[in-house]
């Protein structure tokens, strides 16, 4: 379609070609020092015509000729320009085929023409992430001295531009790193340097809990899980047992009764009412004497006792059981209408038995204790009670 079109514009200025000077009688005279040139009109405007090409030509070729130089040294800057990007493409590759000696070697061949070759318009990320890669690679090959070398340039890279991601990227894999060598406050010191919006990715949250867990600072490390449980960062089956076994850690770090009642406030209410934490808080108030406080601590899930699972009531009454020293007849009022409530659970009957015991009952104490201390589904250490 386009060739036919092209045909009959050709046709149609050929015809107007004609027409216009086809009739044309006009001459054109030239004279110079005793010499005269005549010729036809339409001749002297192809001659013109002509001659204008030529001179269009002649200017082109010698633009070409004279641009040979520079365009030989931008061809040269693209083949450079090329070969560091093809460097770093094959280091990418070799790293993640767990070829590290390759990947480190290549990473540092795209580092080195970028050195050598400072005017090569390369992204602002190119160097960072030729330096992660071989700082990776060298984390991998356990080369730690030559791996920090890395990372302190990396750190030394102002960040503006393009270069910021790449920057907050190898910050938080810097993290990493020093969380696979157990150091949590190299870790800690990467992540301080991330900006205010990325320290709260999800990514960033899970390193600093890492790097709490490590340091043994448990309530920043709990404080952390509730608000990654609370970015769904987890399961919530993962997030509960993650949960506990932080809450447990931090009830174990106190040192006496009272660090303890107040690592005990520090967990939130769902916490409190966690039957296997209110046990271990139990047990370990019992350990130092204070009875009348790790009761206190029973009487909130105490009035949901009803709505309790079998095993959760279970934990709760032996929980009553251990601090049942100094308990008031409150105490045994509820433990026996528990035990009524619950007649074949030795747990219950365990619980109103030792309550009994303190309140020198010593018949009804036996009602209840008999029983209990021949169930199996018991443990020995209570039954042992």
């Amino acid at each position: 379609m386009r060739v036919a079109i092209w045909l009959v514009l050709l046709f149609a200025a050929a015809v107007v070609a004609a027409t216009a000077l086809g009739q044309n009688d006009g001459l054109l005279t030239i004279a110079w020092r005793g010499w005269r040139v005549e010729l036809s009109l339409n001749l002297a405007l192809f001659l013109l015509a002509l001659g204008g090409f030529a001179a269009y030509l002649v200017l082109k070729g010698l633009d070409v000729f004279l641009s040979l130089p520079r365009r030989a040294g931008e061809w040269r800057a693209l083949q450079r320009e090329r070969a560091a990007h093809s460097a770093l493409r094959e280091a990418f590759s070799a790293y993640f085929a767990g070829r590290y000696s390759r990947a480190q070697r290549d990473a540092r061949r795209a580092l080195a023409l970028q050195d050598e070759y400072p005017d090569l318009p390369l992204g602002a990320d190119h160097r960072i992430l030729a330096q992660v890669v071989a700082a990776g690679s060298l984390h991998r090959l356990q080369d730690r001295d030559g791996r920090d070398v890395l990372m302190a340039q990396i750190q030394t890279t102002p960040a503006g531009g393009g270069s910021r991601m790449a920057l907050d990227g190898a910050l938080m894999l810097g993290a990493e790193w020093a969380l696979d060598d157990a150091q949590p406050g190299k870790a800690d010191a990467f992540l301080a340097a991330l900006p205010a919006g990325v320290a709260r990715r999800t990514l960033a949250l899970r390193l600093r809990l890492k790097a709490a867990r490590l340091a043994k600072r448990t309530l920043e490390a709990l404080e952390l899980a509730r608000l990654l449980n609370k970015h769904q960062a987890f399961s919530e089956t993962a997030a509960k047992s993650l949960i506990r076994a932080l809450a447990l850690e931090h009830l174990d770090a106190a040192r006496d009764g009272e660090q303890l009642q107040q690592q005990w406030q520090q967990l939130s209410a769902d916490e409190r009412r966690d039957t296997i934490l209110l046990q271990h808080a139990v047990r370990r108030a019992t350990g130092w004497g204070i009875h009348a406080q790790a009761r206190q601590w029973l009487e909130m899930p105490w009035a949901d006792l009803h709505r309790l699972p079998t095993e959760d009531r279970r934990r709760l009454v032996l929980a009553l059981a251990a601090c049942a020293q100094g308990a008031d007849a409150t105490w045994l009022e509820r433990a026996e209408s528990a035990a009524q409530a619950w007649p074949a659970d030795p747990a219950v009957a365990a619980a109103a038995g030792l309550l009994c015991v303190e309140r020198k009952l010593w018949g009804k104490a036996r009602q209840w204790l008999e029983p209990a201390t021949v169930h199996p589904a018991l443990e020995p250490a209570v039954r042992r009670a």
